[in-house]
């Protein structure tokens, strides 16, 4: 594993981690992180997969984990400058040192949704959503419509405004966001138009993407329905050419995946739904 200190075109200096295989298969794979989730919950993920071959990138998007400032109050950051300039950033290292690589980009959750926001996402051959929809409340179930409705209209604006930042890990959420992350994230949930609300304030490139995606959602995944991902799929990237896995909770040695929890270690024998698509 190496670390690699990347800078966008605005000066924001990224970190990422770069995972060599013993012996190559000339196959590249982007982890693109779900909204406040360390990139070191795919280490174990990233390491599976160059065991296999395969050369693997993690990395923070700014204000998040090892890309995150001292000082997150007013930090200049949203969901759209993530796919705009953190993940530009990314695909332009791998077409400068991988040009002659199959590469493969994997999209969990929000990293799903922030591939319409960069040109260079067409140089990947086949995308992988992992637990990622057009989130709009209307989508989901009664009670987390009801959290929802309570989290995103009242405690999270209450919360974001006070401090200058979202204090996400008090809810459970993950990492403390940037204030425009967490509004951007607001969007995504309470704007009937999801990520294509996010699109129509950035350049949108979702509706010429054209490549194969792998979709994975799991059984037990609460803040998820088919009705969203298949919402994300017809609205949002209408050109890519979609297969479906639901993943069974019956399939976890823990009988738990959840939304984050298809990369823990313990669900190590279900990463090979990955591979057998990709190799």
């Amino acid at each position: 594993m190496e670390k690699l200190l990347i800078t966008t075109h605005d000066q924001v200096v990224i970190t990422a981690h770069l995972f060599l295989p013993e012996q190559s298969n000339h196959k590249l794979l982007l982890i693109n992180s779900a909204t406040g989730v360390k990139q070191q919950v795919y280490f174990s993920f990233a390491r599976y997969f160059a065991e296999k071959g395969f050369t693997v990138i993690t990395y923070d998007y700014r204000g998040i984990g090892l890309s995150k400032p001292r000082n997150m109050k007013n930090f200049k950051a949203s969901m759209r400058i993530w796919g705009s300039e953190d993940f530009k950033a990314i695909t332009e290292y791998i077409q400068f040192n991988f040009e002659n690589y199959n590469k493969y980009c994997l999209g969990h959750s929000v990293g799903a949704l922030i591939l319409g926001m960069n040109r260079d996402s067409d140089i990947f051959e086949e995308f992988v959503f992992v637990g990622t929809q057009n989130a709009f409340v209307g989508n989901l179930k009664f009670r987390t419509k009801i959290e929802a409705y309570l989290g995103f209209g009242i405690v999270q604006p209450l919360t974001t405004i006070l401090l200058g930042y979202f204090p996400a890990q008090w809810f459970g959420l993950g990492e403390s966001l940037p204030k425009n992350c967490a509004y951007d994230w607001r969007t995504l949930i309470l704007n009937r138009k999801s990520t294509n609300g996010l699109l129509d304030k950035t350049d949108d490139y979702s509706k010429t993407l054209t490549q194969k995606v792998f979709v994975i959602r799991a059984e037990d995944d609460v803040w998820l329905t088919e009705k969203g991902v298949k919402s994300l799929l017809n609205d949002t990237y209408p050109n890519l050419k979609p297969t479906y896995r639901l993943v069974k909770t019956a399939e976890s040695a823990k009988g738990e995946i959840g939304h984050v929890n298809f990369f823990r270690s313990y669900n190590k024998k279900l990463w090979d739904i990955i591979v057998n698509e990709l190799i």
